[in-house]
């Protein structure tokens, strides 16, 4: 395996097919997601300084064809260390991000990004790192765990602590079925929401057909998302101008992928509940939603839940996944805990344990006044392997 890192988007070394063939259907992980965030986020910063630069390592097998990717970029922070993190991280939620490769070759394209990591760049080199520093990955995420276990065995400190779960519904075969699965009361909401609203022809679910369409629901998911983020006196996802761009851009490439689901629910001719999601591998990842404020008595929110997860299973999705956030609805919709981890690795360099050290004592600070513990808790760290010095 040799690695090369990508600084600058070249389709004629690395092209979206290639990359997708990698990514296991997560549409937060394809070439276009990633791509697209980079021409809104990866310029500048939130306070428009032009402090990052394209990270992205590409493992290629001996045969030259493309066996991972490590989609990553580098920002300096004011205490001039390089930290990497995952394309899409920040206020976009990428979730499920990881070190792209096939199952079979896991353990090969993980040694070889750690090596590339571990060899000794030169002190002013653009390939220089001090920390990776990821949000939420799955903890059950064999390729990334791979990759922490060599890292810290070539002598890197892995700190990794537990951060907010994903929330994934298995979906069985039938509608009917899945309601089956809701506890009485629910079930009865759900029945009453099917015959009184949607049966009765006063709620109509509308889901997008053609690029024709995008423009327009869009619009309708701003608005209400918008609306609804007022009225909690919240100033709302789509206040960004920089995420608004990004999602105006990427949903029509998703929705070329054949990866976008957008849909809306109209009350009585008037939309009052829209859902943005994205697909793939017989996933539904619920991304974002607005609901009217001024409907919330006829329960806008339970309409849109219905009319997805009964097209989900409609349409032979096996998985509708609500991301990270564990708001209690979710569990309601008979969703299980995906956990995930917030993870910092530390470059074996006597600067980056320092600053490590020191964010590490301030994190758990503040952790043991949010806890009020007698006693500050110890920090849990990976050590070196032994014998590495």
């Amino acid at each position: 395996m040799q690695v090369e890192r990508i600084k600058a988007w070249n389709p004629s070394k690395v092209t979206a097919a290639d990359w997708n063939r990698l990514s296991r259907g997560v549409p937060f992980r394809t070439y276009q997601w990633c791509e697209s965030w980079w021409r809104h986020y990866g310029r500048t910063d939130a306070r428009g300084g032009r402090n990052r630069q394209l990270f992205t390592l590409c493992v290629f097998d001996r045969c030259g064809r493309l066996a991972g990717v490590a989609p990553w970029y580098v920002e300096r922070t004011k205490s001039r260390q390089r930290v990497v993190r995952f394309l899409g991280s920040g206020e976009v939620c990428s979730d499920y991000q990881t070190v792209l490769c096939l199952k079979e070759t896991e353990d090969e394209v993980a040694t070889a990004v750690a090596e590339w990591l571990c060899h000794d760049h030169p002190p002013n080199a653009d390939d220089r790192w001090d920390t990776l520093q990821f949000s939420c990955v799955s903890a059950a995420d064999e390729t990334l765990g791979r990759l922490l276990s060599h890292l810290a065995e070539r002598g890197n400190l892995v700190h990794r602590r537990p951060a907010e779960s994903c929330w994934r519904v298995q979906l069985p075969a039938t509608w009917n079925d899945y309601v089956e699965m809701l506890s009485k009361s629910h079930r009865k909401q759900v029945r009453r929401v099917q015959r009184r609203m949607f049966e009765s022809g006063r709620a109509v679910h509308h889901e997008l057909r053609t690029p024709d369409d995008l423009a327009r629901g869009l619009d309708t998911l701003i608005d209400l998302h918008q609306r609804r983020r007022a009225s909690l006196s919240e100033p709302g996802c789509f206040s960004s101008k920089r995420f608004t761009a990004f999602h105006r851009e990427v949903a029509g490439r998703m929705l070329d992928l054949d990866a976008l689901r957008l849909s809306w629910v109209e009350l009585d001719g008037q939309p009052v509940a829209a859902e943005y999601h994205l697909a793939g591998g017989g996933v539904v990842y619920a991304y974002q939603s607005g609901l009217d404020p001024a409907v919330l008595d006829e329960e806008p929110g339970r309409l849109a839940a219905v009319a997805t997860l009964r097209s989900a299973i409609e349409t032979g999705q096996t998985a509708v996944d609500f991301l990270r956030g564990d708001e209690p609805y979710k569990a309601h919709w008979r969703a299980q805990p995906v956990p995930t981890l917030d993870v910092r690795v530390v470059r074996d360099k006597l600067s980056a344990r320092l600053t490590h050290g020191a964010w590490l004592a301030g994190a758990g600070f503040k952790d043991w006044l949010k806890a009020g513990l007698a006693q500050p808790p110890a920090p849990v760290d990976t050590p070196k392997a032994a014998g590495s010095g």
